[in-house]
């Protein structure tokens, strides 16, 4: 945690306790203190009056044990970056876990370290233990089965943006992807959009205007060609997908290809290498390699 919200942490929880205490107080009467009376805090409704009570004294009490819980126990556990007088904090306690966990599953890991991704895919229980790190780590953007979703590639087919190969799949997950495909909106105008679309939609044989496709070839090969080749053909170094198939990131119709070119597309898959180790981030390789090479 950053010394500013650390600060900021503390702040608010000290002001909250301080707060409390005061609120407190102020419910209290002046000396002689009562437990009831007959004062009105002058306030009225439909002929009904309300007493200026105090707190009840349990009541009041279990508000003071309160404050003074939470004040032992930042004294004794501390809060943020700060330890209390047991020295304990919870990112010390996750490291501890974490350190702990590392000790007691290393052997099982170092079990399947020496294998290659292929020769992975003959070992069935450690298919299965990438299979559970790809659900926690992996399944929110590609889906249980690994599917994929909208924006998110699906990982069981043959079509790969950066390619299938064992090495490179364990490369995307080490180091993540970032892919950039540039708005060309405000170059073309929305009419070389639509031109650039059916052009598009020629490729792969889907149905278009064969007209507006046939200007908009020119701008393709204007625009379009150094990542994508000029058959459409994609450029796997570069992450461009193929635009001669029918599988589509973000969608295939004509909407959908022409928002695409009109307003740019950034997909980011995030590096792992900080997270998981590099035994684990090969299981999980192995797992994704099985998906598509069944």
């Amino acid at each position: 945690m950053s010394p500013f919200w650390n600060a900021w942490v503390w702040t608010i929880t000290l002001v909250v306790i301080l707060g409390c205490t005061l609120l407190l107080l102020a419910t209290r009467k002046s000396e002689p203190y009562k437990d009831a009376t007959e004062e009105t805090t002058g306030h009225s409704f439909d002929g009904i009056e309300e007493y200026d009570n105090p707190l009840p004294s349990w009541w009041f009490q279990m508000f003071v044990g309160t404050v003074i819980f939470a004040v032992a126990y930042l004294g004794l556990y501390g809060l943020g970056n700060v330890k209390g007088f047991y020295g304990w904090s919870s990112v010390g306690q996750y490291e501890e876990e974490m350190a702990h966990a590392e000790e007691v599953y290393k052997p099982v890991f170092a079990k399947y370290a020496s294998l290659s991704i292929e020769d992975l895919q003959d070992k069935p229980d450690g298919l299965k233990i990438g299979q559970r790190m790809f659900a926690n780590n992996c399944a929110v953007c590609h889906g249980g089965t690994g599917a994929g979703a909208h924006g998110f590639p699906n990982l069981t087919d043959n079509d790969w943006l950066y390619g299938g190969a064992p090495a490179t799949i364990q490369q995307t997950i080490t180091e993540g992807r970032q892919g950039a495909m540039p708005a060309w909106g405000p170059v073309l105008g929305e009419e070389g959009v639509r031109d650039v679309t059916s052009y598009i939609l020629s490729l792969s044989g889907a149905e278009h205007d064969a007209d507006m496709a046939a200007r908009g070839q020119q701008q393709f090969q204007a625009l379009c060609t150094a990542c994508h080749g000029a058959d459409g053909k994609g450029t796997q170094a570069l992450g461009a997908p193929n635009l001669t198939d029918n599988t589509w990131l973000y969608g295939g119709s004509f909407e959908q290809i022409s928002h695409t070119i009109r307003t740019g597309r950034n997909g980011v898959m995030p590096a792992h290498k900080a997270l998981l180790s590099d035994d684990k981030i090969k299981l999980i390789a192995a797992y994704v390699y099985s998906l598509s090479n069944k």
